[in-house]
């Protein structure tokens, strides 16, 4: 299975970039690992939020198949353990997913198609995070639930 993150905004500190490529290279041996930048649309009238989470979803959809399992993650979104998290992934795998994609929004916020579009809503946390922190907390989760289901020694 191919696990694929969609995220608006380009990564801007070197810390962070260094920490995500880090895990996309302990990642790739158990997985096929992409991750697809979009540039978000700047909002210049409030009153144009929800015209431009329209215009960011559309792009966000024409990057997902109709057979991708689609994870957003969101405010109100299901709260997991590690454990739990390497059980939905184990899950999805099961099913014979092609491909996992998580979609991580703007500081604006997501879509409501994308969130229509999702097969399951989750949230990293109740405390709010940079969008740009919640890339490098999610491919580590990642990271950590494939060590999980491999019984191997990073997880305690």
């Amino acid at each position: 299975m191919k696990i694929k993150i969609i995220a608006l905004g380009k990564l801007k500190e070197k810390f962070l970039k260094e920490g995500i490529a880090e895990f996309e290279k302990r990642l790739t041996p158990y997985t096929p690992f992409e991750i697809v930048e979009l540039q978000p649309i700047e909002i210049k009238d409030e009153h144009l939020t929800d015209k431009i989470l329209e215009e960011e979803g559309q792009k966000i959809l024409s990057l997902i198949k109709p057979s991708d399992y689609v994870i957003t993650l969101e405010i109100l979104g299901k709260q997991l353990s590690s454990e739990d998290f390497a059980a939905k992934i184990d899950d999805i795998m099961n099913d014979g997913t092609s491909q996992l994609v998580f979609v991580i929004g703007s500081s604006c916020g997501l879509s409501p198609i994308v969130s229509a579009r999702a097969n399951f809503k989750m949230s990293l946390s109740k405390m709010t995070f940079l969008h740009q922190f919640t890339r490098l907390i999610l491919i580590e989760q990642i990271y950590r639930a494939f060590k999980i289901l491999k019984h191997e020694t990073y997880h305690k």
